[in-house]
């Protein structure tokens, strides 16, 4: 799922539009994810945290989402991030963000 999958409503409209933004985004993606230590699995992993922390479902979602469907990351694996989660950013967005991920779960039963 590396490469040009974007979360962000208005990426793929500049692809058409304004293909020169497009590339550099799609460059800085690439870097990103190609990182020089840390593997995909922990970077998804670390994604997934920043998007709960911020209590944003949309994201949260897709970022659970794809890390069980392309890298096979576990219900426990996740759950250890959301603690994490819980330390840093409280009750609340723990709280909405295991509800997203029982809901992925129940969908992908």
């Amino acid at each position: 799922m590396k490469g040009d999958v974007y979360y962000g409503k208005g990426i793929r409209e500049l692809e058409g539009q304004y293909p020169d933004l497009y590339e550099l985004v799609s460059d800085m993606n690439s870097t990103v994810w190609e990182g020089k230590i840390l593997d995909y699995k922990t970077q998804k992993l670390i994604a997934i945290g920043i998007t709960a922390s911020r209590a944003d479902p949309r994201a949260t979602k897709k970022q659970i989402k794809s890390a069980i469907e392309v890298l096979g990351i576990s219900k426990d694996e996740i759950v250890d991030v959301l603690r994490v989660v819980l330390l840093t950013s409280g009750m609340p967005a723990f709280s909405k963000s295991l509800q997203i991920l029982n809901s992925v779960l129940e969908t992908m039963d």
